[in-house]
């Protein structure tokens, strides 16, 4: 295909692909971080000295590492399928139910970008001053008047991680269909071994 023509799509596929490393030294990073509170849980009540608090980070580390792992599932196309129909399917077949099930994935992700954008309204916290009480008053949304039960965090930081899933989502299963279409060559993807494994 003529390089000028798609230089969109591989400027798309270049920038998932960017963000696909950035996720797998996060996804390390969370699963050492993880395996620490871990760790130290089990150190501390041995011990007899429990730090509550603990339970709770773990908690939220292990979801934000499920949401980071999922989004690099995604893009390296290991995540879970049904393959009944595809594998009794030609090949022309199969890639076009390939192109049209990662469509569907994709409007979902655009959807979920749309249900967090609406749930954490920044353009209403930020029309109430960013003054929580007052925007709880007026919205009855309470996200930013909440805060976690130990470490006494802001919920809508630890939340962060659905906006930021949905925008990584969508950028992947973008870049997986123009794939799919053959507007762009297919990435060459290493997996998880090399990074987010070796750094835990």
């Amino acid at each position: 295909m003529p390089p000028s023509r798609h230089n969109w799509a591989e400027l798309v596929t270049g920038l998932s692909q960017a963000v696909l490393r950035a996720e797998k030294v996060l996804a390390g990073a969370f699963m050492t971080l993880l395996l620490g509170l871990i760790l130290l849980n089990v150190v501390t009540r041995f011990a007899r000295m429990p730090l509550y608090w603990v339970d709770e980070a773990s908690i939220f580390t292990m979801v934000w590492l499920a949401f980071i792992g999922a989004s690099v599932m995604t893009r390296l196309r290991v995540d879970f399928a049904v393959t009944l129909l595809s594998d009794s399917l030609p090949q022309p077949a199969v890639r076009v139910l390939r192109a049209v099930a990662t469509a569907v994935s994709l409007c979902f992700g655009i959807g979920l970008a749309v249900m967090c954008w609406n749930w954490l309204d920044p353009l209403g916290i930020a029309g109430a001053g960013f003054d929580a009480s007052a925007y709880a008053a007026k919205t009855f949304n309470f996200l930013y008047t909440e805060h976690s039960q130990t470490l006494e965090w802001p919920n809508w930081v630890l939340y962060l991680i659905l906006p930021v899933f949905s925008l990584t989502l969508s950028l992947h299963l973008f870049a997986n269909l123009l794939e799919d279409l053959g507007l762009a060559a297919p990435r060459v993807q290493s997996g998880l071994s090399n990074t987010a494994e070796g750094a835990a």
